[in-house]
């Protein structure tokens, strides 16, 4: 009796054992040798944040700055929807919940490294230099939450390498879409170009890492069977309005 209620115990706490929210483990990674240091104002990476950031002013009203605006929330639902139109597949948190899964515990293994630069570098956002319009209130929580680098850049690239490979038939607009979601807070004027591409280095390298663990293989697997379904069922986004994102996605923001 002793012997089944110890095991009866085992498997009480077994089954109440919190599942993994990432799939590395807490300090496992280090990227502040990895990333480039943040520049500063005079130096030329810098000077051409700035200049940026002042010809991106131009964009309010446009088609583009729209988008930017649909790109500010970085929740799982909100970015299910920004990639659907480069999936051609309606993905919500009901329908999709394992790709759902798979796409934050990747974001937080990167969240974590973007946190750390972050705290490090404590660079000031754009338009804390230069005055000009953004996209989002400039308020006190958003000016202390810092520039360098890009959480938005480092999640969406996340999700785009990983939708990628799960629907590898749709990699270059998948890929597109995700480089657009990062260019949309230079848009916005709340990060510096040069923070989009500390965020995707950020990603990429956290990527290169996430993909060493049998975990994450696993959970690869089971959303493309996932995403296989309902692409079956017939469960693509409305054309037009993907033809309407496809034209703003292909627009440089700059030159």
């Amino acid at each position: 009796m002793a012997a089944t209620a110890l095991i009866g115990a085992a498997a009480v706490v077994t089954a109440a054992a919190p599942q993994a929210t990432s799939f590395l483990p807490d300090g496992y990674l280090n990227l502040i040798d990895v990333v480039l240091p943040a520049p500063i104002p005079q130096e030329p990476r810098g000077v051409a944040d700035r200049e940026i950031f002042k010809l991106t002013r131009a964009l309010k009203g446009t088609a583009r700055w729209n988008l930017a605006v649909s790109d500010v929330p970085s929740d799982p639902a909100s970015l299910m929807r920004g990639f659907a139109c480069a999936t051609r597949i309606d993905m919500t948190l009901a329908n999709a919940p394992k790709t759902a899964a798979l796409l934050e515990k990747a974001s937080r293994d990167a969240g974590r490294q973007v946190n750390a630069l972050k705290g490090f570098y404590k660079k000031k956002r754009p338009f804390m230099l230069d005055s000009g319009e953004t996209c989002e209130p400039q308020t006190d929580e958003l000016s202390i939450s810092y520039d360098y680098p890009s959480g938005h850049a480092a999640k969406g690239w996340i999700w785009a390498l990983v939708l990628a490979e799960v629907l590898d038939d749709r990699a270059g607009p998948i890929l597109a879409r995700g480089r657009v979601y990062g260019e949309s807070r230079v848009v916005c004027g709340v990060h510096n170009m040069s923070a989009i591409d500390a965020g995707r280095m950020v990603a990429a390298s956290t990527m290169a890492v996430i993909h060493t663990e049998p975990p994450y293989k696993d959970a690869v697997v089971a959303a493309r069977a996932e995403l296989a379904a309902l692409r079956r069922a017939g469960m693509p986004p409305p054309a037009q309005s993907c033809a309407v994102e496809e034209a703003v996605v292909n627009q440089p923001i700059f030159r």
